[in-house]
């Protein structure tokens, strides 16, 4: 049974869920206000976060019919029948539990017990964070289903996580951050997109109107190459900001394997050949927050 459980908390997606955190951490190490703790306890709080989103997604889409036989990737949990919705729900409830002991434990290491508007502001992100992970596929009006899905991973995988994590360690924020923040959101939006192109026909029949779904498939592809291009542009933006060192320039090699892709998908026909291209965007999200981190430490 436990291994129903792993599968259904999809381990494959955790690496591109901290490239935000690791963006965060380096860019706060490159500044000098690194804290090993802190490091560790938001990438776990960050991993929770993501398990809750994949455990409540495969109740979310279970439940209502949209993981059946015309999905294309792997099957899930309660789609395949192994894990029972009461049992999900509880798997659901412990994740939510454990992570929230573990984003209080990150609050207090941050801020200590005294500065009590930056307590109350991360304690609100992170109840935050955990409804938007709950309320992607599940209740009536979940927003992955209306097409705000996008906008989601672009706040909560870009812009909170990079921003967030780097506030944890400086207690302050630069706007030229944001920049970063971007790279990784867009990149983690393209994902997503890639996603929906593949389950284009799936998710027309099951009535779960995703942002491709709402734009159609020649739309979503000029659409992922805006997320790509962008993600490349506004990271280059950055380290010429504050270029000290051609070692900045080190994420670009991330970008290899990625124009890679975007050659797969501009010559694409059949969005279900899409699936193999998931892991491949996810790991090179992966790598371009190594990489983006080692240079600006290689150019300190």
């Amino acid at each position: 049974m436990i291994k129903h459980y792993i599968n259904a908390a999809r381990l494959r997606t955790l690496p591109l869920s901290v490239s935000g955190i690791i963006v965060g951490s380096f860019i706060a190490a490159s500044h000098g206000v690194f804290n090993w703790g802190i490091c560790v306890l938001a990438i776990l709080t960050t991993v929770g976060f993501q398990i809750i989103s994949n455990f409540a997604n495969d109740y979310g889409d279970g439940v209502k019919g949209t993981d059946n036989n015309d999905r294309v990737g792997p099957a899930r949990a309660l789609q395949s029948g192994v894990i029972t919705p009461k049992q999900m729900l509880k798997a659901i409830k412990i994740a939510i539990a454990i992570t929230f002991i573990v984003a209080t434990l990150l609050i207090y290491k941050a801020f200590g017990k005294d500065d009590f508007l930056n307590l109350s502001i991360f304690f609100f992100l992170g109840v935050l964070s955990i409804a938007a992970a709950i309320k992607y596929t599940m209740g009536k009006r979940a927003y992955g289903y209306s097409g705000f899905g996008d906008l989601f991973v672009l706040l909560f995988f870009g812009l909170l996580s990079v921003c967030g994590s780097y506030y944890l360690f400086a207690k302050q924020l630069e706007f030229t951050i944001f920049l970063p923040a971007f790279s990784v959101g867009f990149l983690s939006v393209a994902v997503l997109n890639l996603n929906n192109m593949r389950d284009l026909e799936s998710d027309i029949k099951a009535n779960k109107n995703t942002f491709v779904v709402k734009i159609g498939s020649e739309f979503a592809k000029y659409y992922h190459y805006y997320l790509l291009i962008s993600s490349f542009l506004v990271a280059l933006l950055y380290n010429t900001i504050h270029f000290k060192s051609i070692y900045q320039f080190l994420f670009i090699l991330a970008y290899i394997p990625i124009a890679k892709h975007f050659v797969v998908v501009f010559k694409n026909k059949i969005p279900k050949l899409l699936d193999p291209e998931l892991k491949k965007i996810a790991l090179s999200t992966f790598l371009f927050s190594i990489l983006f981190g080692i240079g600006l430490l290689l150019a300190k």
